[in-house]
């Protein structure tokens, strides 16, 4: 399974690798590769335990760790170029001097811009803060489901609780074993929660022809070229630009 990033703490996305202690093992959050503790790693001529292999496998495919979180894609990663840039000078250990005299931005433009930054990550600590507090005696029921990596705009068609997904797939299919639809809905909460269903049914990591792809869908149910569509639009799978080619995000 895919680690979302999401999910991670502030220590686990700053690292670049989290612990599963379920599965005893140090994994990559940018390509999930894992590495199971108890056992010896042979890299470069070298033997690692398992978190220093995890550790080494990060800095040789990933490169640096900033660069890696930038580039991650992440929706919640709503920073402008400008801020990017300004990030990647302060981990280069520039000076702000340094910074203004390499663009075209003043000494006091910029220490104005990093002094904004400082202030965004103090009150991201502080909203953390409380809504750990505000969110520790949880309600099953009402838990919101997972929003899916490949999402294009997060709204409220993502705010959907569990007991609101069972009741969707209670009503919108005849049988989820195979799976049967029986009709695609308007609403496009409901279309959410029925395409998180049907994107369960292929296989991560695969690539399937459009055939294929059709094939699926098309047991699912009859109008498969609409089931196709919205499972491109709404993020859950890419495709080709020859339309040759798909795979889940």
């Amino acid at each position: 399974m895919d680690l979302d990033l999401e999910k991670l703490s502030v220590e686990e996305l700053a690292a670049g690798i989290a612990y599963e202690a379920q599965e005893e093992s140090y994994r990559c959050i940018h390509c999930a590769a894992r590495f199971m503790t108890g056992e010896i790693y042979a890299v470069d001529g070298r033997y690692f335990e398992a978190k220093r292999a995890a550790e080494y496998h990060l800095a040789q495919a990933h490169g640096d760790r900033l660069e890696a979180l930038l580039q991650s894609g992440s929706r919640y990663l709503q920073l402008t170029g400008n801020q990017k840039e300004l990030l990647r000078s302060l981990r280069r250990g520039e000076s702000d001097r340094q910074i203004a005299g390499r663009g075209e931005i003043s000494l006091s433009t910029v220490r104005s811009q990093r002094f904004a930054l400082r202030e965004k990550a103090k009150q991201a600590r502080m909203f953390l803060a409380l809504y750990a507090l505000a969110a520790q005696k949880k309600n099953e029921a009402e838990e919101w489901i997972p929003v899916h990596s490949g999402a294009r705009m997060v709204d409220e068609r993502y705010a959907i609780t569990e007991k609101e997904r069972e009741k969707i797939l209670r009503d919108a299919f005849e049988s989820l074993q195979p799976l049967k639809l029986q009709v695609f809905p308007r609403k496009e909460k409901k279309k959410v929660a029925i395409l998180i269903r049907i994107a369960e049914e292929f296989e991560r990591g695969r690539v399937y022809t459009e055939p294929e792809i059709n094939a699926v869908l098309r047991s699912i149910h009859p109008d498969f070229a609409t089931l196709r569509r919205y499972l491109v639009e709404y993020g859950f799978m890419d495709r080709t630009a020859d339309c040759r080619e798909y795979r889940l995000r």
